[in-house]
């Protein structure tokens, strides 16, 4: 891990996003809350939140971070579904690897409960589209 003890303490905030690219009839069944699994958006949105708030536990070198908010949002293409979180923190280091992390854990909640009914899918195009941080006064 690099110190981050002489950091100044700022506010941090992340967006990431990224894609499944699917059939259009297993985005109908998504839309439709149709998939045998059960409602895939939900899951994947609890999912990635979760994951978001293991990242140190995920990946070894992260350091914990506080996280004062998140959200994940999810659209539809007609052969995809977008993925895109946002996460906001106060702390001495970004949350930029927690964005990634929430996207990436989404995409594989939606693989895996659409994966029965679709074996062409991808994940895809998983990038860190912002960083800003705002020193604390």
């Amino acid at each position: 891990m690099i110190d981050v003890g002489e950091k100044p303490v700022c506010k941090r905030q992340a967006r990431a996003s990224g894609k499944v690219i699917m059939s259009a009839s297993t985005v109908n069944l998504i839309r439709e809350n149709k998939v045998p699994k059960g409602n895939v958006i939900e899951n994947a949105k609890v999912a990635s939140l979760l994951a978001l708030k293991d990242v140190p536990h995920l990946i070894p070198l992260c350091h914990p971070v506080k996280i004062t908010w998140a959200d994940v949002k999810f659209s539809f293409g007609d052969s995809y579904v977008a993925i895109e979180s946002i996460v906001k923190g106060v702390d001495r280091t970004g949350v930029e690897m927690e964005a990634i992390t929430a996207v990436a854990v989404a995409a594989l909640t939606v693989y895996d409960m659409c994966k029965t009914v679709d074996k062409s899918m991808i994940i895809d195009d998983i990038k860190l589209i912002e960083k800003r941080k705002e020193e604390v006064v």
